[in-house]
């Protein structure tokens, strides 16, 4: 998939990524944790976390709402990027961080964040397809390996607001 026709999908999804967010936001993540994303080759039962993080150029807080799930007691996001040929903002962004803060529908934590490698790396994607197919679609499209990131609570920390984010997401 080339940039151009990864910017018309989301261009297509930005208004629902946006009302996803503020729902999640303006409940304290009571709704927006699970939705239904069959309508993008998800489950019905799709579930998402909020990630915190600041921009490495802007120096603006940005909360993004990404798919997410649970192995061994981390929580792994994809950086897929609809799979685009150049990786999301967010994890350009969370690579500069020593940690990120994410929110686990009512819960939000400080946390470490590594980068699965090897065999564990293998294991880990075949777990992330195996929860959200999609992912193997966006994986086929572009030559870079998607990057999987994932995140450990170090602590429990306030619910995100939206008044949090000094910055909005850039599709």
């Amino acid at each position: 998939m080339s940039n151009e026709s990864s910017a018309a999908i989301s261009a297509v999804r930005r208004d629902w990524v946006v009302e996803h967010r503020e729902m999640y936001l303006q409940s304290g993540g009571a709704k927006g944790h699970i939705m239904d994303i069959t309508a993008v080759g998800g489950r019905f039962f799709g579930t998402h976390a909020l990630v915190k993080y600041v921009g490495r150029k802007s120096g603006k807080v940005f909360i993004t709402p990404l798919c997410y799930a649970d192995i061994g007691g981390e929580v792994v996001i994809c950086a897929s990027k609809g799979g685009a040929d150049t990786h999301p903002e967010w994890y350009l962004n969370i690579r500069e961080m020593a940690e990120v803060e994410f929110q686990i529908a009512t819960q939000a934590f400080r946390g470490t964040w590594r980068e699965p490698e090897g065999a564990e790396r293998d294991k880990v994607w075949a777990f992330m397809v195996d929860c959200h197919p999609f992912y193997a679609n966006y994986q086929a499209s572009t030559d870079r390996v998607i990057p999987l990131v994932m995140l450990k609570p170090v602590e429990e920390i306030p619910v995100f607001r939206e008044e949090d984010a000094t910055g909005t997401r850039q599709f």
